[in-house]
């Protein structure tokens, strides 16, 4: 786990013993939200998302994968869990009790660094998100989205890609909006030359367009 790389093999050892494992299956909620559990989760293999249900709708906070932990909100102050959480894909993972992770971050405190960067990075995100919230309307939260989804494609200045693709209710549920509107878009999308629909994948011909039709939609804001 990226949180105890600082740690040598003993300590590590210990604590995987304060642990209990467990297996799920893709579409498969781990942790409902406001439970009153105050364990943390590690991701040991495939990964999982941070759900929010509100009003028969889906948003989708944030992707969790393997080698990174969720539930630790509730282990520092007590309170429900804010979020749900259901796996993506098939997962192994393992259950910490808050007393164990508390310890370990007090008593290390490289661990302690390590898990409020995590944090910082984590209102940093939020932060942006509630930004495009408020200032963009669904348009553009969606080319937001797509670019926040693709990678570089190699020697190719201003393209990118996104792979495997997403379906159109994620990006629905990343952006708090509904499926057929994000299809929509994207057929406008085609229909301008900004993005390319191949197998496997969804490539952005113009990385800098997009983001300049976003920054002209704040400004105008």
């Amino acid at each position: 786990m990226s949180l105890f790389q600082s740690l040598d093999a003993r300590t590590i050892g210990h604590l995987d013993t304060q642990c209990t494992w467990r297996r799920a299956t893709g579409g498969q909620w781990l942790i409902d939200y406001q439970d009153a559990s105050n364990d943390v989760f590690f991701v040991l293999s495939g990964s999982v998302r941070v759900m929010i249900q509100s009003a028969g709708r889906e948003v989708l906070l944030r992707q969790i994968n393997a080698g990174e932990f969720f539930g630790e909100l509730a282990a520092i102050d007590g309170q429900p869990r804010s979020s749900g959480i259901v796996a993506m894909t098939d997962v192994t993972i393992a259950r910490m009790p808050a007393s164990v992770f508390r310890a370990a971050i007090h008593a290390h405190p490289e661990v302690c660094d390590k898990l409020l960067g995590s944090l910082a990075g984590q209102i940093r995100v939020l932060a942006n998100r509630v930004n495009e919230f408020s200032t963009l309307d669904v348009r553009y939260r969606i080319y937001a989205e797509l670019l926040r989804l693709s990678r570089p494609e190699p020697g190719s200045a201003g393209r990118a890609i996104i792979s495997p693709p997403p379906v159109h209710s994620e990006i629905a549920a990343r952006v708090s909006t509904r499926r057929e509107a994000v299809a929509r878009e994207l057929k406008a999308l085609e229909r301008t030359g900004l993005i390319e629909r191949r197998r496997g994948a969804i490539a952005l011909s113009d990385t800098h367009r997009l983001r300049h039709l976003i920054e002209e939609a704040i400004d105008e804001g």
